[in-house]
């Protein structure tokens, strides 16, 4: 039985966030509602609630893996929201519910979470432009094993893309399913 296709969304939280990267975040959101698949984030502001929002609007899903217990405390654009209790370690989570991730900007949390995906061999693709992590890593490697690229992509839409023909080429294409495009998204 195959399934929707599930995108991490991971980049700057609230405190952080500039506008690029938020708008950055939202067009990546709406992208991947547009592809038929699912956004997973880490629930809260900045990025996350941004990719949450744009696919909302496009009529796409959205889910949430927060820090707390309380699943209250989750942006309102959530479809989904997994309260964990875990603090940080909720980073992981985020990282091996994709099938892949994109990063928009991005602190230290996220870099955690491009680790946790980088060690679990995930396609990894950073909009360039957005700051932070995205910025300082996109076209590198995270180490010498050279496991794999973390794929530069100029624009939100060109991410989607990439991340969704690298995951093809790894062969998931037979595994997963893309809904058809949602009218007017």
């Amino acid at each position: 039985m195959a399934r929707r296709l599930q995108i991490s969304v991971v980049g700057f939280n609230e405190d952080s966030c500039t506008e690029v990267a938020r708008g950055a975040a939202y067009q990546v959101g709406r992208a991947i509602a547009r592809e038929g698949a699912t956004v997973v984030c880490g629930g809260l502001g900045g990025v996350m609630e941004a990719a949450s929002k744009g696919a909302n609007e496009a009529g796409g899903t959205s889910v949430g893996i927060i820090p707390s217990d309380d699943p209250y405390q989750a942006n309102k654009y959530c479809d989904v929201v997994v309260a964990t209790g875990l603090g940080k370690s909720r980073d992981f989570l985020v990282a091996y519910s994709g099938d892949a991730m994109i990063v928009v900007g991005g602190g230290a949390g996220t870099l955690t979470e491009v680790t946790a995906a980088y060690q679990a061999d995930k396609p990894i693709v950073a909009v360039k432009g957005t700051g932070g992590v995205a910025d300082g890593w996109a076209g590198r490697y995270l180490d010498h094993r050279r496991t794999r690229l973390i794929i530069e992509a100029s624009d939100p839409e060109d991410a989607v893309k990439k991340v969704v023909r690298e995951l093809s080429r790894d062969g998931k294409k037979t595994k997963l399913v893309r809904t058809a495009k949602r009218a007017g998204a």
